[in-house]
């Protein structure tokens, strides 16, 4: 099982923002792993001009710190979605602790939840467990299913080596990796054409 870092298993710290340097615990389930500081702190560089304001879906929430960090940024919503009762309660317990506005969590199977009635989002968060099909299944129901923005952002996480193939109508913006985690940003390309 990844672990992200010496001193870090079972909590996170949330990098930047109002919470800035806030440590919460996140529970002790097969799969749960934090997107790395590094990580994390990368992505929020690359969303640094689009974060403030933003609607965001943090799918696989597990530990909520891709959206904790967003809602500590900025952002004007974060739905966190994860099929695990201990992570509702806990990402639950940390929106009351920080006194966040706009968090809202639900327990449901993420496959489930995006074959069901849409709404937009801007920034999807996806960090589904490494062994899983579910990064390439879901990529898919969000590009049919209406829940993307015109130019929203896909951000993606997955073991390094093992990205997986977009939609013919979306390009990787950016990409990285740390260790063994391989990570992007893609958008859709018409996106890229409506800015130009």
């Amino acid at each position: 099982m990844f672990h992200p870092g010496r001193g870090y298993r079972n909590e996170f710290r949330i990098i930047a923002g109002r919470w800035r340097r806030r440590r919460l615990k996140f529970p002790d389930l097969p799969g749960i792993r934090p997107s790395p500081d590094r990580v994390r702190e990368t992505l929020f560089n690359w969303l640094m001009h689009v974060v403030a304001g933003a609607r965001c879906l943090d799918l696989f929430a597990g530990s909520g710190a891709l959206g904790l960090e967003a809602l500590s940024r900025g952002a004007q919503q974060v739905m966190f979605v994860d099929r695990e009762f201990q992570v509702v309660q806990a990402v639950n317990a940390h929106l009351q602790l920080l006194g966040a506005r706009g968090g809202e969590v639900l327990q449901a199977d993420a496959l489930a939840f995006l074959r069901g009635p849409s709404r937009l989002f801007d920034i999807v968060f996806l960090d589904p467990p490494f062994s899983s099909s579910l990064l390439v299944e879901s990529i898919a129901l969000l590009d049919q299913g209406g829940w993307l923005a015109p130019r929203a952002y896909l951000y993606m996480e997955y073991s390094l080596g093992c990205a997986p193939a977009l939609p013919a109508t979306w390009e990787v913006r950016r990409e990285g990796h740390a260790g063994r985690v391989g990570f992007a940003l893609a958008r859709r390309a018409a996106a890229k054409l409506a800015e130009e």
